[in-house]
């Protein structure tokens, strides 16, 4: 009987120490969903508009104030205007053209994050690297002639004329290497709002003189440069 007694506090004792243990782990692993305003800074700027992000992290703390943590993001950026001179001939009078430029950005870093344990309001600074994929492609309005056409299930019968269609005059993408600084800070045990910094070293485009009046361009390095503000939950 003392024997029983004594194995059943040892079980129970197991058995309580297990979900103790369980929720410790868990209160390690931290997973986050975001989203927020993207911003081109420096010379991205004069090219790209104004965007939107999305955000998923999941980070583990190793201890209560050093975190590691997997950032996943997309981001859609603002199309931009730019009116460039066009004719049907070289030696033809060029008319300013509207072409659209528009570009996203997706990426997936490594942050290491050094944090303030406890409190209600938990600030938080990173630093981190990763790879970021941008496809970016350049459009201008023209006009094309369709033939007429009626179709019930599209619930329309069109006469035939010109319409406007979109050109795609170029599309490309850049996967390259870049980093990310940022800063911010956890409210309570949900909410999170935060800044980061991302610089991106691009690929160097060969530009090629294609008129003796203009001067022999240079090779440029596309680099990005963009600042996220995200806000969101963190459980």
């Amino acid at each position: 009987m003392p024997h029983t007694a004594a194995i059943a506090l040892v079980a129970g004792l197991l058995l309580t120490a297990l979900p103790i243990d369980a929720r410790a782990q868990e209160e390690r692993l931290h997973v986050s969903v975001g989203a927020g305003f993207t911003a081109p800074n420096s010379e991205v700027r004069d090219q790209l508009g104004d965007g939107y992000n999305f955000a998923f992290g999941v980070q583990f703390d190793v201890t209560p104030v050093i975190g590691i943590q997997a950032l996943l993001s997309t981001n859609d950026l603002g199309d931009r205007r730019l009116p460039i001179p066009v004719s049907l001939t070289p030696t033809l009078l060029s008319i300013p053209t509207d072409f659209i430029v528009s570009m996203s950005m997706q990426f997936a870093t490594a942050n290491l994050v050094v944090q303030k344990p406890e409190g209600s309001i938990r600030p938080y600074g990173l630093v981190g690297a990763g790879i970021y994929d941008r496809p970016a492609h350049v459009t201008t309005n023209g006009a094309g002639w369709v033939r007429e056409y009626c179709d019930p299930w599209w619930y329309v019968c069109y006469s035939g004329g010109f319409v406007p269609v979109t050109n795609i005059v170029g599309e490309r993408s850049s996967t390259d290497f870049g980093m990310a600084l940022g800063a911010g800070a956890n409210f309570g045990g949900t909410f999170f709002a935060e800044v980061r910094y991302h610089h991106i070293w691009g690929p160097t485009i060969e530009a090629t003189q294609v008129d003796s009046l203009f001067a022999t361009p240079t090779p440029r390095k596309v680099n990005g440069q963009f600042i996220a503000s995200t806000v969101g939950i963190r459980f």
